[in-house]
């Protein structure tokens, strides 16, 4: 195979003619990715990034060396901690996201548990308020209604109404109650049964004398 006459990143970086056999080449140019490449080669290095990707399937190369780059600037930007900073602030960050949900989800129901208090608040408000309010539609009648009332004439007789007079009424009609028999012939027969006592008792005080 030909060599090639501008060689990529690493092997520029490297010093080093670039074959078709790079395996960097792929994921670093030709006239870029120096720098990335730097990192690398510097953290983990040039032989054991190699080796690294021939142990993984090809289809994952790319995949691979894009985490090993960005794990490399992270360990150079970060010695002590590398890229395990940035997973912990992201965190962090994300069990604050997680906290303020549970607190909206909180005061959401919460909302919602007042708006349903005051919605059976409201309601049973409005039903006192409905037994409380008077009922005009309903004709309330008094305790005379179902009797007549009295007339003119009536009124009339209640206040000249006199016990008196109304006495002597009622003893005028008992002398002209008529228990369906002659009391006429009846009081005849009566003085004719007492005379003759009468005139015996009258003859006998004659026979003293």
């Amino acid at each position: 195979m030909a060599d090639i006459s501008i060689p990529c990143g690493a092997c520029k970086h490297l010093k080093r003619k670039c074959t078709n056999r790079c395996i960097f080449a792929p994921y670093f140019g030709k006239k870029q990715n120096e720098a990335s490449f730097a990192a690398v080669h510097k953290v983990f290095g040039a032989g054991n990034v190699s080796k690294h990707l021939s142990t993984i399937p090809t289809n994952h190369h790319k995949k691979a060396m894009e985490t090993i780059t960005y794990e490399a600037q992270a360990r150079i930007s970060d010695p002590i901690n590398g890229c395990v900073s940035t997973i912990c602030a992201l965190k962090k960050q994300v069990k604050a996201l997680q906290a303020e949900v549970s607190m909206m989800k909180a005061q959401q129901q919460m909302n919602n548990g007042f708006a349903y208090v005051n919605a059976l608040q409201t309601t049973d408000l409005q039903h006192q308020q409905m037994l409380q309010q008077p009922n005009f539609n309903v004709s309330v009648e008094p305790a005379y209604a179902n009797n007549p009332s009295p007339s003119i004439e009536d009124l009339m007789n209640m206040n000249n109404f006199n016990p008196v007079l109304a006495a002597t009424n009622n003893l005028m009609n008992m002398n002209n109650f008529n228990p369906g028999f002659d009391t006429t012939k009846e009081t005849a027969s009566s003085s004719q049964s007492f005379q003759p006592f009468q005139n015996s008792r009258f003859s006998y005080h004659q026979g003293d004398n």
